[in-house]
Order: C-alpha cells, then structure tokens, then sequence
C-alpha cells in the first residue's frame, strides 16, 4: 500500500464558508507517481525524486503531502512546478500540527494539468555491494561479479523507479517496503591476481616453534584495478566478498573464505583475504643489537645513541608451487639501511615491505642491517 500521497482540495470561492480542515476534505484528485529517481549515494538518506501530474482548479488549490509511516526528512521537501509562473504558481507552504503532512498552496490562472517534481530524504533505504569471486584452478586469475543491493525498509513502495547508485551504470527496478533487490551490475571474467602470503613482523611470532599450536600466515588475492586487469572502467566499491574454488570434477564450487574489499580507485590495487595457510613458515631472529655514539650529559647521564641492528629470517615453502611472501618490517624513529639482502618499499617512513619469492618445496634466507640514530636514552 501506498503510504506517501498527495491530496488535492480547491479553496471555497468565498472566504469564510468553510475552515482549512473543511477545505482539506474537498477532494478533486489522487494524482499517482508516474516516475521515481533514487539517488543512492547521500550519506544522509535516498534523495528521491518523483514526477507527479496536478489536476489543477482555476484560482487556489490546497496540495496535501502526507507520509505516514515513512521516514522522509520534513526539511528535504521540495516542489517546483512545470509551468510558467503566470500559469501556476506556488503561494505558500504550512505543517498542519500533529501531523506527518505538509500543504501547499499553488494558484492556477485557469483549470489545468501540471507536472509536478517533488524532491525528498528518505531514511531507512540504503545500498551495497556484494561480490562473488570465483578462483581459477591455478589461481592466477578469478571470475567476479558484482552486485548492488538495495534493502528497502523505509515504508514507501517504488514501482519502476530509476536506480542511480552514483558510481555506476543507473538501472529501472521495482523495490516494495520491506523487500531486499539484489542488482548485477558487472561481471569480468579472467580478472588477474596474485597469491600472496604476508607476514608482518609487529603482528606475527618470530619463532613459531615456541608457540602452542599451529602458526598459520594471512593468504590473500591481489588484483589491480586497470583495463589490463580486465577492469579499470570506475572505482570498486568497498563491499562483502565471497570467494569459491573452480568446481572440480563433481561440478561443485568449494566456500575458501569471506572478506571485505576495501573502495579500490582506478589504477589502485585490491586485497581479498581467505584466511591463515601453514604452508608457509618464517623463522626471525635478531642477530645484533649494539648502542653506538653514545651521547651522554655535564652529569654523565646518556641522553642519545645510535644502534646497530641486524635481523634475519629463514623462510621455508612447503608447498608444491613457489609463493610469493610480503614481508613487512618496521623500523622506530629516524633509521638508515647498511645492507639489505632483498629490495625493497617504504609505505611509510617506518614500514618497510620486502616481496620475496620462495621456490616450490625450498627455503630462502633474509637479512637486514640497519642502524636506529638518535634514540633517546
């Protein structure tokens, strides 16, 4: 049911012989939504947009928009009329107390039609996006498709309404009170992408002998948002991904996990988690860790020094195939590098990150010497 309508009443000819709530009853129309745009990227709600016709008497009309049960933002109401202002214009606006309603006025030079366009916040609907990604048997590649989800609870109805999500194509969909409408809006198959084991040396044991129980390191898919990567047309957006297996010889696809894949812009690079794998083992010790320059105070107190830091790790690959290991390190304060076994990045000026590749079923060695300056005693 219909829970937003507007009420037409025509003004009585003579002053007085009827009160405002006596000219609300005067019916002469219920005039129907004939077309509805929801724009979906307001942070404060759907602004909708609906056109409506107005059967207009000649003189003052009275047009009531009422929402009863419907979470529309009082303050967001807007009107304007198709019409030339010698042929209709609005004159007023009033809230009836106690009512989820408000009441134009517009005036009619003579009886007529009008195109009415109404603007409006609507809570309680919003938009996502879900994606399910489908890995190829090598897992070089993945098939993925997108879907917008619109969940409606806001009380109104929208029959054929155009959905315009902001950072896709618009579609026309019906969506009732209550109902969730799930939308594909692309699918990309072959997508590119990279295994990749991390280990951050802040978050992981250095010695996973001397913990109880297993030590598993974080697996993710890397994928790049560019037209080589068979995407690059908009910006992901940030939303639940599912991930399954190729199906197998019995047809069937296999669950391997669930993440969320942060808002990815064009040319920039997406992760999606599935989970802790032991296929992997890194070892870190550190082999040096020396004050130098020591600065010390009149009183004999050190107030600086430098360091001399050497840290190494073995990395075993147990796996069938080689991998690919990001290896993130961090460094406290002002710092430079002696000697490095591996290149690599600063993501910042106190995280380092090293991609190191370890053949199938072998083991690889790494090392970094470093010094800490001016560390406060």
């Amino acid at each position: 049911m219909r829970r937003i309508v507007i009420l037409l009443a025509v003004f009585a000819a003579v002053a007085g012989l009827a009160t405002e709530a006596d000219c609300r009853t005067k019916l002469t129309a219920l005039p129907q939504r004939e077309a509805a745009v929801l724009w979906m990227d307001n942070p404060r709600g759907v602004l909708v947009a609906e056109e409506r016709v107005l059967t207009l008497q000649k003189g003052e009309n009275q047009v009531d928009f009422s929402w009863n049960g419907v979470t529309v933002d009082p303050d967001s109401i807007r009107l304007s009329l198709d019409a030339p202002e010698a042929a209709a214009r609005l004159l007023a606006l009033s809230y009836p107390p106690g009512e989820n309603a408000l009441v134009w006025e517009i005036w009619a030079a003579e009886a007529m039609s009008v195109r009415a366009r109404i603007h409006y916040l609507l809570s309680n609907i919003d938009s996502m996006v879900e994606y399910r990604a489908l890995v190829a048997p090598d897992e070089t590649s993945l098939a993925m498709n997108a879907y917008l989800v619109v969940r409606n609870f806001s009380g109104e109805d929208f029959h054929a309404a155009t959905i315009r999500p902001g950072r896709v194509k618009p579609f026309t969909s019906s969506v009732a009170s209550g109902e969730t409408l799930k939308n594909l809006i692309f699918s990309k198959n072959a997508v590119p992408v990279e295994k990749v084991w991390t280990f951050d040396a802040a978050a992981l044991p250095w010695d996973p002998e001397s913990v109880s129980g297993n030590v598993g390191i974080p697996v993710s898919y890397e994928l790049v948002n560019t037209a080589a990567g068979g995407l690059g047309k908009f910006a992901l957006w940030d939303g639940k991904v599912r991930v399954f297996t190729h199906p197998g010889g019995n047809g069937q696809s296999m669950f391997l996990g669930e993440d969320r894949l942060d808002m990815v812009p064009l040319g920039g690079k997406g992760r999606i988690s599935i989970g802790d794998s032991r296929d992997v083992v890194v070892t870190q010790r550190q082999l040096k860790n020396e004050r130098t320059n020591v600065r010390r105070n009149k009183a004999g107190w050190v107030i600086l020094y430098d360091t001399d830091e050497i840290l190494a790790a073995t990395v075993e690959n147990f796996k069938e195939t080689p991998v690919t290991l990001a290896m993130i390190q961090h460094i406290d304060g002002e710092w430079k590098m002696l000697q490095a076994s591996h290149k690599y990045e600063k993501t910042d000026a106190y995280t380092l990150k090293f991609i190191l590749t370890i053949p199938a079923k072998d083991k690889l060695q790494w090392r970094m010497h470093y010094k800490r300056l001016n560390v406060r005693g």
